[in-house]
């Protein structure tokens, strides 16, 4: 039951000057964050950027209620179907109000240390762009070692930069002059295993087809020798065993993704080869020679 002295009307005189108050106190910065059917996630990752001056959401063409929740939470909306990642994020550039951008991603937070880091940085900035360290948590566990535990990107930028285009793991493009923040990203990629297998999939293909367009090909090697040397590698080399179990299974699906990828590749190779129809021959003509029938005269006769 809703009690009466509950409810508390401000005055317009009262509450304009504390709306501007909120308003100068955010930082001049835009958040670009690329989506695709994430009506689920979308409402969390807008709402977390309150202190941020612009938020715009580049929708690849969702199915699902993404663009309207993203409306609903603040957000700037675009429709930039129709591209990969790379072309969504360099629509939301081209289209901030800011100096400054924050490339983020739907799974991605900005803690509170880090939203302050970003403030005083912006306030007098030093460098063309800044490196990000992401800290990463699996299925809960947090992945403090392997190729999770030392994962930094280039992701607080000015507006004139661009993302190079690729299907998976696009960067920005090379910038000379680039900082270093001390607050890391908070990264939770997968909603759960049957997710993380999905995308995996999703991603080994576009990855894929990236190695096709530039030429590569698919052999023994790299669907034998490169998923063992990637678990090797994340597992012992980078020390993901420190990780416990977490750190197995991210070492063995990182594995399976490689075997993926090099799969993929080899089926595009078989696709890309022209099949020439096989006309069948007609089989060498028996002749058969047919002997006169003789008649056989009785000596009687």
């Amino acid at each position: 039951m809703l009690h009466h002295s509950a409810i508390h009307v401000v005055p317009a005189a009262y509450a304009e000057p504390r709306l501007a108050a909120i308003e100068s106190s955010k930082v001049s910065i835009t958040v670009v964050i690329p989506a695709l059917n994430e009506a689920a996630r979308i409402r969390g990752a807008v709402e977390a950027l309150a202190w941020a001056d612009e938020v715009i959401v580049a929708d690849g063409g969702s199915q699902d209620s993404t663009m309207d929740i993203a409306c609903e939470a603040g957000a700037k909306v675009l429709d930039a179907r129709g591209g990969t990642i790379a072309s969504q994020r360099n629509a939301g550039i081209a289209a901030a109000r800011n100096c400054w951008v924050l490339a983020l991603d739907v799974d991605e937070r900005v803690p509170s240390e880090l939203s302050a880091e970003i403030s005083a940085v912006l306030a007098e900035p030093l460098h063309d762009a800044y490196r990000i360290r992401f800290r990463n948590f699996y299925l809960g566990h947090e992945l403090r070692h392997g190729r999770w535990g030392r994962e930094w990107h280039v992701r607080l930028f000015q507006s004139d930069r661009r993302f190079l285009e690729q299907r998976v793991h696009e960067h920005l493009e090379p910038v000379a002059d680039v900082g270093t923040l001390i607050a890391p990203i908070e990264h939770s990629p997968y909603r759960d295993l049957a997710h993380h297998l999905e995308k995996m999939v999703r991603y080994s293909q576009w990855a894929a087809e990236d190695l096709s367009l530039r030429g590569r090909r698919s052999g023994f090697t790299h669907l034998t020798v490169n998923p063992a040397w990637r678990f090797l590698r994340e597992y012992v080399v980078y020390g993901g065993w420190r990780d416990g179990r977490a750190g197995l299974m991210v070492a063995a699906l990182s594995a399976c993704s490689a075997l993926l990828k090099y799969a993929h590749l080899q089926a595009l190779g078989w696709q890309s080869v022209p099949k020439t129809m096989r006309v069948p021959q007609p089989l060498p003509a028996v002749v058969v020679e047919r002997q006169p029938k003789t008649r056989l005269v009785s000596s009687e006769s």
